[in-house]
């Protein structure tokens, strides 16, 4: 998919149903409290995305790359980041309760005071990660 323009962008979120967004560039985009629930954002290119206060919830986002983006209050609930990468994204406060993050990149990331409930972990790298309780994850 070529570059995304930001009308394209602003036209997109407010269509009716889940968005289809695979494989889109929004690198950079500022999308700060943007309804996504639902959306196909498979393989997106999101660095330094500013998703904060964006709804995410059950969007698929496997294998995006979302490094350097800031995710801070996002709602990510039962959302799909298998394979993502995430590392040195903000997760500040963000909502990742029930949301699959095996095998992603979480190198470096901040997810201080993030809910984890239920969240899916294994195969993760959470090398020098922030934890949801401010420690530093060797």
């Amino acid at each position: 998919m070529s570059e995304l323009t930001r009308s394209q962008i602003f036209d997109l979120l407010n269509r009716i149903g889940p968005l289809w967004l695979r494989s889109a560039d929004l690198s950079e985009a500022d999308l700060r409290e943007a309804n996504l629930g639902g959306a196909n954002l498979h393989d997106a290119n999101l660095i330094g995305a500013n998703l904060s206060e964006a709804n995410l919830s059950g969007a698929n986002l496997h294998g995006a790359n979302l490094s350097g983006a800031n995710l801070s209050e996002v709602n990510l609930r039962g959302s799909n980041l298998s394979g993502a990468n995430l590392g040195g994204a903000n997760l500040h406060v963000a909502n990742l309760g029930g949301t699959n993050l095996s095998g992603a990149n979480l190198r470096g990331a901040n997810m201080r005071g993030a809910n984890m409930s239920e969240a899916n972990l294994r195969g993760a790298d959470l090398s020098e990660a922030t934890m949801p309780d401010g420690t530093k994850y060797k």
